[in-house]
């Protein structure tokens, strides 16, 4: 380090001159330079670019022209020209075969069939035909199918009515799924009545209650949908019956412990006119008229009183 004029320079004392060094200490070659990567170009010939571009327009040429005779072309015509010659050649509907039906009025099964005989089978559309038939009230499901050379097949599954809902002064048939299925109630009077705004949207929960308990459920004769949340039951026994009101909580349990106490006890037998089971652990009994029998008691089974 030395200082020179204010200025301050640094020397390397081990660095020695040219003419002084030793022999054999050359200098570092230094490392050629990368060449530069050729670049590759593809030059098209005048011709064959010119013959590119004269097959790519002839074939956009085409693909338009193509579009335009599908457009325009008369397609209807000529379907109805081979639907018409596939009759001529037997294709047509000769029968038509239906099973399963019992309680579906035939002509509304073949008005929404849509086929008469002499008509070009293939022409029947069996989707729009199956929609159809599914749309009336007394048809579950239905499965049409062509069966050539001349046989239309219709297998349909029918509703079974399992309730009767009163509404404004009219009774309907209502199936386990809610369906309201027609109003000719005269080959159904053993089924029971249901009442009540909404009643045949729950039909699906009575149906429970009555499968629950074979025995005890052939007694039921009508059923209410209360307040739009839970059901009173009406057993049948002179005079007026009994009224079971049954929770809005679990319907199918408290229908089980009135089972249970009926066989123990013969409850439905006494002179009462209803029983509240919608206390979670206990039943109250209301007296009929006339009879002075009024009581409470559990429905566990240690319970002794009714």
């Amino acid at each position: 380090m030395r200082r020179m004029s204010g200025i301050t320079v640094q020397v390397d004392e081990r660095w020695v001159p040219p003419d002084q060094r030793a022999p054999g200490r050359a200098k570092p070659a230094r490392k050629p330079a990368a060449k530069a990567r050729p670049r590759f170009r593809i030059r098209w010939p005048g011709a064959l670019r010119s013959a590119l571009i004269r097959h790519v327009t002839l074939a956009g040429m085409v693909l338009i022209a193509t579009l335009v005779f599908i457009a325009a072309f008369p397609w209807k015509a000529t379907v109805n020209g081979v639907l018409s010659w596939s009759g001529r050649a037997g294709y047509k509907v000769a029968d038509i075969y239906v099973e399963g039906r019992a309680k579906t009025p035939p002509d509304q099964l073949l008005n929404a069939l849509g086929v008469k005989r002499g008509d070009a089978i293939f022409a029947v559309d069996l989707a729009a035909a199956r929609r159809r038939i599914e749309n009336i009230s007394w048809v579950r499901s239905a499965i049409v199918e062509r069966r050539l050379p001349d046989q239309i097949h219709l297998l349909i599954t029918e509703r079974s009515p399992m309730a009767i809902w009163q509404n404004k002064g009219r009774y309907f048939l209502v199936d386990a799924e809610g369906q309201i299925v027609g109003d000719q109630i005269e080959d159904y009077a053993n089924l029971p009545l249901t009442v009540g705004e909404g009643a045949p949207d729950h039909v699906a929960q009575l149906n429970e209650l009555i499968r629950a308990e074979p025995e005890l459920s052939p007694r039921i004769k009508a059923a209410a949908w209360i307040g739009e949340r839970r059901w009173n039951l009406t057993l049948d026994r002179a005079p007026d019956g009994i009224t079971v009101e049954l929770p809005e909580d679990d319907p199918v349990q408290a229908w089980h412990d009135l089972a249970r106490l009926e066989k123990q006890q013969q409850l439905l037998e006494r002179q009462i006119s209803a029983i509240d089971l919608r206390l979670p652990d206990r039943l109250v009994l209301r007296a009929a008229a006339g009879a002075h029998e009024q009581a409470s008691g559990k429905r566990k089974p240690n319970g002794k009183d009714a």
